[in-house]
């Protein structure tokens, strides 16, 4: 009988609809945490303290969430983590005091890092090698979206709530994103998935986290570096834009508006990118990813004016829109099966670990040279990621290891 073809569209919804929902609910929030935070009480390094708490909670749980997802299944996981998020909105709308509210961020940093491997572990399983670079860039180009949207629904919000606006934004759709989870068609129980090797008619145990980790140790010290300077760079272009626009003298509306159109860039090149990956090679887009960002960052403090540092922030954006879904896509190649739960969640701490890192080198290099010296670091470290990735990334898409 003909094996009818692979249609992305028929799992769009499912897959996608929800990722959407909660990237717009925690781009609602963003914004408004700090200001929350300090409508409490807080003084601002405290706020700001309360703001990582997202990252926070995402890294300490990403072990936590092989178990889960491994034991109740990625449908399963998702809605969890959806109801968990919208809880701890709730939560946060409920705060009198900045414990409550610190607690109510921790549990959305949580809900993040559940979610987040479930909805690749999903897409892994559920769609064939050759388009699998297309699928997952998708899901990072839609999340991206979500996050773009959000603060404008949030601030919508907000004309008619106050603060509070955000919160509700984020606790509805991740109430609608959970029932979305629902029409996630199932891949069955993740042991009979991942462990038909039991004896007696049983499935065995999957491996254990300690056992994929010695078992795969290469692939995180090379390939894993190398996406943990991509997650470091990534996350301190969000930081540097706008410190180095008010280092030059620009307004707030300027900064935002470049800021803004750098976003646009990258969200609009997500589908070709995943489309290269797929054709050509996975290592045709990581490369370019970190050469481009990499470059882009030490021009940064080179810049003088709003011209300037317009050109260098569209070349920030491209070369991080081409990335879309690289990270993703590596960890989903290189994870096994048996295993592949408990992979992406090391997968995921490694990217964890550099999104938290990045900006700390940041503040650190400045505050013992300079803003710029500090930049010029991220940039080395794009540069260093590139060498890394063109070493261990294989060139061609049928080297790609197929799990």
């Amino acid at each position: 009988m003909r094996q009818e073809p692979f249609n992305l569209r028929r799992i769009a919804v499912g897959a996608y609809g929800p990722s959407l929902l909660y990237g717009a609910a925690t781009g609602s929030i963003v914004p408004v945490i700090v200001l929350s935070a300090t409508e409490l009480g807080a003084d601002i390094a405290t706020a700001a303290l309360i703001l990582t708490l997202t990252g926070i909670g995402s890294l300490v749980t990403n072990v936590p969430a092989t178990l889960i997802t491994s034991r109740f299944g990625e449908r399963w996981s998702l809605v969890a983590a959806s109801l968990w998020c919208s809880a701890a909105m709730i939560l946060a709308l409920a705060s009198t005091n900045l414990a409550m509210f610190a607690a109510a961020i921790f549990m959305i940093g949580m809900a993040g890092a559940v979610f987040g491997l479930a909805r690749q572990s999903y897409l892994t399983e559920a769609v064939p090698i050759h388009f699998r670079a297309r699928a997952l860039s998708t899901l990072g180009g839609v999340t991206r979206i979500g996050v773009f949207l959000g603060p404008f629904a949030g601030a919508l919000a907000m004309s008619f709530l106050g603060l509070d606006g955000a919160y509700w934004v984020g606790a509805v759709t991740t109430l609608i994103a959970a029932v979305l989870s629902f029409r996630v068609p199932e891949l069955g129980s993740s042991h009979a998935r991942s462990a038909p090797g039991g004896t007696g008619g049983q499935p065995a145990a999957p491996p254990t986290l300690r056992a994929i980790l010695r078992a795969h140790a290469r692939i995180f010290a090379t390939v894993g570096a190398g996406v943990l300077l991509i997650a470091a760079v990534r996350a301190t272009r969000q930081a540097v834009l706008p410190l180095w626009a008010q280092e030059i003298g620009l307004d707030p509306t300027t900064t935002a508006l470049i800021y803004g159109v750098s976003g646009a860039i990258d969200m609009l090149i997500f589908y070709p990118a995943g489309k290269v990956m797929d054709v050509y090679g996975r290592r045709w887009v990581a490369v370019p990813c970190m050469l481009i960002m990499g470059t882009a960052l030490l021009l940064l403090p080179l810049t003088r004016d709003a011209f300037s540092l317009l050109a260098v922030a569209l070349l920030i954006g491209f070369g991080n829109g081409i990335g879309s879904g690289i990270v993703m896509t590596l960890g989903a190649d290189f994870s096994p099966s048996p295993g592949r739960p408990q992979f992406l969640g090391i997968w995921r701490l490694l990217t964890d670990i550099g999104t938290m890192a990045g900006p700390g080198i940041v503040s650190a290099v400045t505050a013992a040279a300079s803003l710029a010296g500090g930049i010029w670091t991220t940039g080395g470290l794009g540069l260093v990621g590139a060498v890394i990735l063109w070493r261990w990334v294989p060139p061609k898409p049928q080297r790609v290891r197929q799990s």
